[in-house]
């Protein structure tokens, strides 16, 4: 589809500096370019390609201001990286949504499915299930029993809803995600082995999560494990049994949550974060890379980092101390060998 700077404008709430009646039918980085393509500018560092872009259109904020002659048409708005991202999700919305059920799909006979809804080839669709309106399943998907699937959700190719689960509106499920999967419960036994616990809780995602590819979600022991509305989780994440996560925390690549440990809402958490069991965690926390928690974090919004995390003023100070243990060390061994002579 094609859109004139004049209608992206519009949509945006923004102002055209150039042609209005130019056209884009594309989107590419500012770098690459290229006519009848539209970029954006947020990052300073990328400015210079503002001035050699061959891209037809280019978001920039209001605010900027112009070093040079630029060749492509402008639309200034408030803030081009939040615009830019709108007008993806125009362009996502403009393809058309698949419908219907495609006949190497197999669906239990008391599933029910909304006509409006798109069930890809070999996914396999569980008794007593429900598919709501605009969902788009697509192809060797595995939707267990009981499931329930609110409007506008997507479960990518070869994700896996289990029993019992339920996911709300406009949730994204990446591809080689699992939600539900067996919680990691085993009671150590007198003989040195260990009972398996069965897992007989589920997972609730609430809506507007997204759950990256080969992210794992395990079932509760009992009750649930709940994703609150919002959450957004990175790729290859794995959320233990009971865990609960509040509404907006963001959590990148290769984190892992210990069982029934609570996340508060709008926590950021970089990537390969550890977080132990059983504790909680406050409202706004950050958790840089690798951190690792062990304790339970009671200050709202404070940022932490190392492992084990600490706050991230404190680890800073003690870093530079660290890097100097060598030489400290050495000091200190001289001091010592002069007492000595004393």
């Amino acid at each position: 589809m094609e859109f004139t700077a004049k209608a992206i404008a519009e949509f945006l709430g923004g102002n055209v500096e150039g042609d209005p009646e130019i056209k884009a039918s594309t989107v590419v980085k500012i770098e690459e370019g290229r006519p009848g393509a539209l970029s954006f500018l947020s990052n300073p560092k990328y400015s210079k390609y503002l001035y050699t872009t061959s891209s037809s259109i280019v978001l920039i904020n209001s605010d900027f201001i112009l070093e040079d002659k630029v060749s492509a048409t402008l639309i200034r708005v408030d803030n081009a990286y939040e615009s830019f991202a709108k007008l993806l999700s125009l362009v996502a919305a403009a393809k058309s949504a698949k419908q219907g059920v495609h006949a190497k799909a197999h669906v239990e006979p008391s599933a029910s499915i909304d006509s409006s809804a798109y069930v890809g080839p070999f996914v396999y669709i569980g008794e007593n299930t429900t598919i709501a309106k605009g969902v788009q399943i697509h192809p060797n998907a595995y939707i267990g029993n009981n499931v329930k699937i609110d409007e506008n959700s997507t479960v990518f190719a070869g994700a896996q809803v289990t029993d019992d689960c339920v996911v709300g509106k406009n949730c994204t499920i990446h591809s080689g995600a699992i939600i539900g999967s067996d919680g990691f419960g085993f009671a150590p036994q007198a003989d040195g082995t260990y009972q398996k616990i069965p897992q007989i809780g589920n997972v609730i995602l609430e809506d507007n999560v997204d759950v990256g590819a080969n992210t794992t979600i395990d079932r509760a022991t009992m009750g649930s494990t709940i994703i609150r509305k919002g959450v957004k989780l990175d790729n290859l994440i794995q959320v233990a049994h009971n865990v609960e996560i509040g509404e907006n925390t963001v959590i990148a690549a290769q984190s892992g949550i210990a069982g029934s440990t609570k996340i508060g809402k709008n926590c950021m958490f970089g990537g390969q974060v550890g977080v132990a069991g059983h504790i909680t965690i406050a409202n706004g926390v950050k958790l840089s890379a690798q951190s690792g928690v062990a304790n339970s974090l009671k200050e709202p919004d404070e940022i932490l980092f190392g492992s084990p995390a600490m706050n991230i003023k404190r680890f800073t100070r003690s870093f530079v101390l660290f890097k100097k243990f060598p030489e400290i060390v050495k000091e200190i061994d001289i001091l010592k060998q002069s007492i000595s002579k004393d």
